[in-house]
């Protein structure tokens, strides 16, 4: 049956193979390219490294963050579910590689953390995590390798699973700083994402614009002997979902 599409689903889906092989990076049951990432971890990537984001330390050590239950989004080898996880949150951790998901687990053993890790698509209707709801929502480097029409899938996520009064913790590519600045239109031509999306603040107030902004600023750049992880190339922001707010998606 080629006349299979009868919903934003599906046309969602249809427009992910746009970007296939690419899709892969964070399709629902791929992860195939970010295994193959994951496989050394000797290379000398700046998140592979055991530190939480400067941001997110800020966030709690302001009170601007309280324990509660919190999803780390698209975790990685789990650095920040971890250090959630040290302060009393009860964390659940989701990423489409299953290379990043066996690290994090053993990470988590190693410190005694208990964490419920997830491998999977977060932006499926039967996605890799639970609906929550959450009191926070992590996401450090995931947001900016969704091509533009993934967005809708990403503020669904935060409609369905973010709690009222709880907040949305990013980490994206800041334009002028690192990522591709082509316009969304120009990147349906076949060559991908090129590494990844760079966003400005005005981008990023308006994609989150149903939220409250609590912080939008550079994360600040940590020396090697820093106990946080931080890039100045990469927008902190945090935002806030006010009680009866309108739905994020369309």
């Amino acid at each position: 049956m080629d006349r299979n599409t009868r919903s934003v689903d599906d046309v969602l889906k249809l427009m992910d193979g746009l970007f296939a092989p690419e899709a892969d990076r964070w399709t629902s049951g791929a992860g195939t390219w970010w295994d193959g990432f994951y496989e050394d971890r000797s290379k000398p990537v700046p998140f592979f490294v055991a530190k939480p984001d400067e941001s997110l330390a800020s966030y709690v050590g302001r009170g601007l963050v309280r324990p509660g239950r919190a999803l780390d989004l698209g975790c990685g080898p789990g650095r920040n579910a971890l250090y959630l996880a040290s302060l009393g949150f009860e964390v659940d951790a989701v990423d489409v590689s299953a290379g990043a998901i066996a690290w994090a687990g053993e990470r988590a053993r190693a410190a005694g953390a208990d964490i419920r890790f997830h491998c999977g698509d977060a932006f499926a209707e039967d996605g890799g995590a639970p609906d929550g709801p959450y009191d926070l929502i992590h996401d450090s480097g995931c947001f900016h390798h969704l091509p533009p029409h993934r967005r809708v899938s990403y503020l669904r996520l935060v409609d369905r699973a973010l709690a009222p009064g709880g907040h949305l913790a990013l980490g994206c590519f800041a334009a002028g700083a690192a990522g591709c600045e082509l316009p969304d239109a120009e990147l349906y031509d076949g060559t991908g994402l090129r590494g990844g999306l760079a966003y400005t603040p005005e981008e990023l107030r308006w994609i989150f614009s149903g939220l409250r902004e609590v912080e939008l600023r550079r994360m600040r750049d940590e020396p090697a002997g820093s106990p946080w992880f931080g890039e100045d190339f990469l927008w902190a922001a945090l935002f806030a979902k006010p009680e009866g707010a309108a739905p994020l998606s369309r």
